[in-house]
């Protein structure tokens, strides 16, 4: 089993200059789970492995994750916790290297049998948080998650060693993926790192997601560097790009683009890793060997672009962000009661974000440039950038969300997203 932790193989790759690339894989198979990572790691690029829980397993439905495999039925994940520690184990046996760290990513508000199962099987990162993994993916109060997250934190942090810190990456910079602007992504990625530090996680990833502007986006990871640089201290941290969460291209060419998109931006912005999509998101579940084509196509984009100078400068992004972060924080001193707090008072209010927990007064809209505004920020700290007394209505909602998937498919400006040369994988 591995013994460097993960936040020391990412910063290795950072100091040489190199962007790790990573996929969102998960199968129920432990064999076909076994084969996934070693293509992974065999990739002709600067890797580290995931394995993704299914959708039982993230609901704390073990049980019927158990049923299923005992029926031979097909997961859209790995049940980590429903396998047995020696299962896992033999998985990763030869896999989880010191070059290649295996993270285990999920999407529960209920974490903790989670992070006990990837303890017992010897593995020490994984990612999540009390509002990010909450707030999109069910009814779970807000408290409750921020107390399932605290005690999965204890967990996590216990399996701290000698020279090797566990690693937790938040999902904040995520949210619902789509037409939520900047700002709040930034500010709730920065919240979630806060919180994870004060229950004694000291190796922290800060995650954004790529949005409906290259521009925007690179405002939105600066001020996000930014933000951590002035809040988290000494913590061991890094930012981690994720390719479009919406509604990915339905074409090659498309989808390729957007992913060789989203690595220059990561190269320019100066983040250490990448999480990876493939061409046929917007169809099916990718095979291992379209998660290794896309690991490679990315690195073969970000080996061609090189990191770009940024002014500090207090944009409107990190203005924005700023403002929500100190907004929460004044409310408690306790991070995860002042989120619970924020989210009640509409501090922190998700754009379309159904969650009973969320007040539901805000919303977003599109320039004609594919700049995310605001166009009502209910009782949150900050001034609408495009207000409107109409509502957005059903139509607006339906040609914002599929606004990339349009602009891709139909694109044939910008760099060749054929797949380039990629870059080899160097210990």
């Amino acid at each position: 089993m591995a013994t460097r932790a993960f936040g020391d193989v990412i910063r290795a790759a950072r100091t040489d200059g190199r962007l790790v690339v990573q996929p969102r894989m998960g199968f129920g198979d432990p064999r076909r789970m076994r084969q996934g990572l070693a293509a992974v790691k065999d990739a002709s690029a600067t890797t580290v492995g995931t394995i993704t829980v299914d959708s039982y397993t993230r609901l704390a439905q073990h049980t019927e994750a158990r049923a299923a495999l005992d029926a031979g039925r097909a997961l859209n994940g790995y049940p980590i916790v429903a396998h047995d520690r020696q299962t896992t184990r033999r998985l990763l046996q030869g896999i989880a290297t010191d070059d290649f760290p295996v993270q285990v990513r999920h999407g529960s508000a209920h974490p903790q049998a989670i992070v006990r199962a990837l303890g017992a099987a010897g593995l020490t990162a994984t990612e999540g948080g009390p509002v990010s993994y909450c707030l999109p993916y069910g009814r779970t109060p807000v408290r409750t998650s921020v107390v399932n997250w605290v005690e999965a934190c204890a967990l996590l942090a216990a399996l701290r060693r000698p020279q090797h810190e566990p690693h937790l990456e938040t999902f904040g910079g995520c949210l619902l993926g789509q037409l939520c602007p900047p700002s709040l992504l930034v500010a709730t990625s920065v919240l979630e790192a806060l919180f994870f530090t004060q229950q004694d996680i000291r190796s922290i990833s800060l995650s954004y997601a790529q949005q409906t502007n290259e521009q925007q986006d690179e405002e939105a990871v600066h001020a996000l560097a930014r933000l951590a640089a002035e809040l988290l201290g000494d913590t061991d941290w890094h930012i981690v790009i994720y390719a479009y969460m919406g509604r990915f291209p339905r074409t090659p060419h498309g989808a390729s683009l957007l992913v060789a998109d989203a690595a220059r931006l990561a190269v320019r912005t100066g983040a250490a890793r990448l999480i990876v999509k493939t061409t046929v998101e917007a169809i099916r579940i990718p095979t291992v060997a379209e998660n290794v084509a896309a690991l490679e196509h990315a690195a073969g984009a970000a080996a061609q672009a090189s990191r770009q100078p940024f002014p500090i400068s207090d944009t409107e992004t990190y203005r924005e962000a700023r403002a929500l972060v100190e907004a929460v924080l004044e409310l408690d001193d306790d991070v995860g009661r002042a989120l619970v707090l924020a989210l009640s008072r509409g501090r922190l209010d998700v754009p379309y974000c159904l969650h009973p927990d969320n007040a539901g007064r805000t919303e977003s809209r599109l320039d004609t440039d594919g700049w995310l505004r605001w166009s009502r920020t209910g009782a949150m700290p900050i001034s609408p950038t495009q207000p409107t007394t109409r509502r957005i209505s059903s139509s607006d909602l339906l040609a914002s969300l599929s606004y990339v998937e349009r602009r891709y498919d139909t694109s044939r400006l910008g760099p060749d997203p054929a797949p380039t040369t990629p870059i080899r994988r160097t210990s």
